[in-house]
């Protein structure tokens, strides 16, 4: 008798105390006191996700709820309350060899739900500790058939090669919607640092071969760049004149590049300046003879 079935006994045995008294009518009062007790023996009432087993005279009844349901008394009584609601169950496997004889600890989830509450409380002792234990002994077998390399790489296929086995096992036992997550693996810390180095040297070897790979292409195109600028000059003068500007555009220097242009034209530059030192220096006057008298 739960809370709901208490109240509603009470109330009724309320209803007939109170006409006895009041009323005077003791006959009837007796008849809702007398109703009350046997509202208290007959009615229950059950979850939406509950279902009871029924069991009559030791036999099976029927399955009531949810909601309100009766009972003979004396004759019916609730054998089991069962929850059909979807459940979580850990299991694990500790120190467990895979097939490459590696010595790993596994956790995983089994979510399941009764679909059968018949099967699950009359043929079943404990369902859900025998579920449990169906699932470890299955996570042990599935561990040991499997290597090392396709546990860290492959999970998805182990639960679904864990979960097949855990429906072949417990199908007939009114359990269903079964499916198997695994949470964690765990393996010895000695393989843990071997595997990290490993991986390691391969993180390396792939980028060595990049580096060399990049280093081919820039060559190839060195060369290709080379070629373009051995047969035309220009190319290469416009080349070098953007390099410059790309060094020294945010310094504010200024640079001269010498080139044939300004190169004639200093000679040129150069003749002039010559000239004109020639022609501004006096000319010097022939010395007179010896022995002649300077006129007056």
């Amino acid at each position: 008798m739960n809370n709901a079935v208490t109240v509603i006994a009470v109330i009724v045995a309320l209803v007939g105390v109170a006409i006895s008294y009041v009323l005077h009518a003791y006959s009837i009062g007796a008849v809702f006191v007398v109703i009350a007790v046997i509202l208290a023996l007959t009615l229950r009432t059950a979850a939406e996700w509950e279902r009871a087993v029924v069991l009559r005279l030791g036999r099976f009844a029927g399955v009531r709820g949810p909601g309100l349901y009766f009972l003979i008394p004396a004759i019916e009584t609730v054998y089991a309350v069962v929850d059909t609601r979807r459940q979580s169950t850990r299991i694990s496997a500790e120190d467990t060899l895979t097939a490459d004889a590696v010595s790993v600890t596994m956790d995983s989830i089994l979510f399941w739900r009764v679909v059968d509450v018949k099967r699950a409380a009359t043929e079943l002792t404990d369902y859900q500790n025998m579920i449990a234990q169906v699932a470890q002994t299955s996570l042990r077998e599935v561990i040991s058939a499997t290597t090392m390399s396709d546990i860290l790489s492959n999970r998805e296929a182990m639960d679904e090669r864990l979960q097949a086995l855990i429906r072949r096992k417990s199908d007939g036992w009114g359990l269903g919607d079964i499916a198997v997550e695994i949470r964690d693996v765990k393996i010895p810390r000695e393989l843990n640092d071997a595997m990290s180095r490993n991986a390691q040297a391969e993180k390396e070897k792939q980028a060595r071969v990049t580096l060399a790979s990049a280093e081919i292409a820039i060559a190839q195109q060195i060369v290709d760049a080379a070629r373009i600028y051995q047969d035309n000059p220009v190319a290469l003068q416009i080349r070098q004149m953007g390099l410059i500007y790309d060094m020294n555009k945010d310094r504010g220097a200024t640079i001269l590049v010498p080139t044939t242009m300004t190169q004639a034209l200093g000679e040129v530059l150069a003749l002039n300046a010559a000239a004109q030192q020639a022609n501004a220096q006096p000319q010097r006057q022939a010395p007179p003879p010896a022995g002649s008298v300077p006129q007056a």
